[in-house]
């Protein structure tokens, strides 16, 4: 064999090596943290986000997640990712407001009015502007997710309209819009963590709370809650935050793998959001759930007048026009 024809074989033969050990290589792997159960709709979301992730990234990256707030509640979620004991986590936008105060807005009571609606929203320009104010306050933001339109549940009595509210004290999320909106109502709001709430229930610490119905059912709140009214006083999104230790460590072309990813995952979140809307109700009233589905929704609104005044005056009444009336 020529000298020539030996380099050139010896050449082949490491990379085929290298190539090989490369294509071999354990992926890298990440954990994606959330409050709620194996089988909700961020748990969807999560698993099609990493089936999508390791398809783009030819296996090289790979999510595991972590679920039940077994890493902590979503305060302590956003926390994590914030100072990178935590990569990724999924979490409502309720808390996410005391980190970065922007995102309020999305928390005022009947802004959106349907699922398609609030889907445009932010999904477009509005939303995008929102995203990119994670990074001021020390967070990065992935996509905006879903847990779909609030119920109210309570262990007291039926609610129909805004007097059968008073006096009833509510478990909310630890959101400053949520508990004005709620005190305006005559409801005594608790802050609570989600990851408190089941037993706070079962003993009675609070009579009631509000969720989604996904979130009603995968936190099987039927077994701890007589009365459900369909209320859907406020859509609540979530948000896919990765910690910005991750992030920074990424290269441009890893960075559109989670990106996009993350984007298969708010897909998945959605369907199962809208699956559970329309099939839940049906669920939990065969599990004993008396459900109010005439709920005065006009009287609600009414009632709520001086919180939307004061809601106004703090985010602009131009801010809400634009989302309240925005058409894709």
């Amino acid at each position: 064999m020529s000298r020539q024809n030996f380099y050139k074989t010896t050449a082949l033969a490491f990379a085929m090596m290298f190539g090989s050990a490369a294509a071999n290589a354990a992926p890298t792997e990440l954990v994606v943290a959330h409050a709620l159960s194996a089988t909700s709709h961020y748990a969807v979301g999560a698993e099609a986000m990493n089936a999508d992730l390791a398809k783009r990234s030819n296996g090289k990256f790979k999510l595991t997640q972590s679920y039940g707030g077994s890493l902590g509640g979503e305060r302590e979620l956003a926390e994590g990712t914030q100072i990178g004991t935590v990569d990724l986590a999924i979490i409502s936008t309720g808390p996410v407001g005391n980190f970065v105060p922007d995102t309020l807005i999305l928390d005022i009571p009947f802004l959106f009015s349907s699922y398609e609606h609030a889907h445009a929203v932010l999904d477009g320009p509005i939303g995008q502007k929102l995203l990119d104010k994670f990074p001021e306050h020390g967070l990065h933001a992935l996509a905006w997710g879903e847990n779909g339109f609030r119920n109210l549940t309570n262990n007291v009595r039926a609610v129909k309209e805004p007097a059968d509210v008073h006096g009833l004290k509510i478990r909310t999320m630890e959101n400053p819009i949520h508990i004005e909106a709620f005190r305006t109502l005559g409801i005594l709001p608790t802050p609570m963590a989600f990851t408190e709430l089941f037993t706070a229930l079962e003993q009675g610490t609070v009579d009631g709370e509000e969720n989604p119905i996904g979130v009603i059912l995968s936190a099987n709140f039927a077994d701890v809650q007589k009365y459900l009214s369909l209320t859907q006083h406020i859509y609540s999104p979530a948000v896919i935050l990765i910690a910005p230790s991750v992030w920074d460590g990424l290269s441009e072309e890893e960075r559109s793998w989670f990106l996009e990813s993350a984007k298969a995952g708010v897909k998945a979140m959605r369907e199962k959001v809208r699956s559970d809307a329309d099939n839940g109700v049906a669920i939990l009233r065969d599990k004993g759930m008396k459900v109010v589905d005439d709920v005065d929704t006009a009287s609600f609104q009414t009632a709520l007048q001086p919180a939307f005044d004061e809601f106004s005056k703090k985010f602009g009444k131009d801010n809400l026009d634009a989302i309240k009336n925005f058409k894709q």
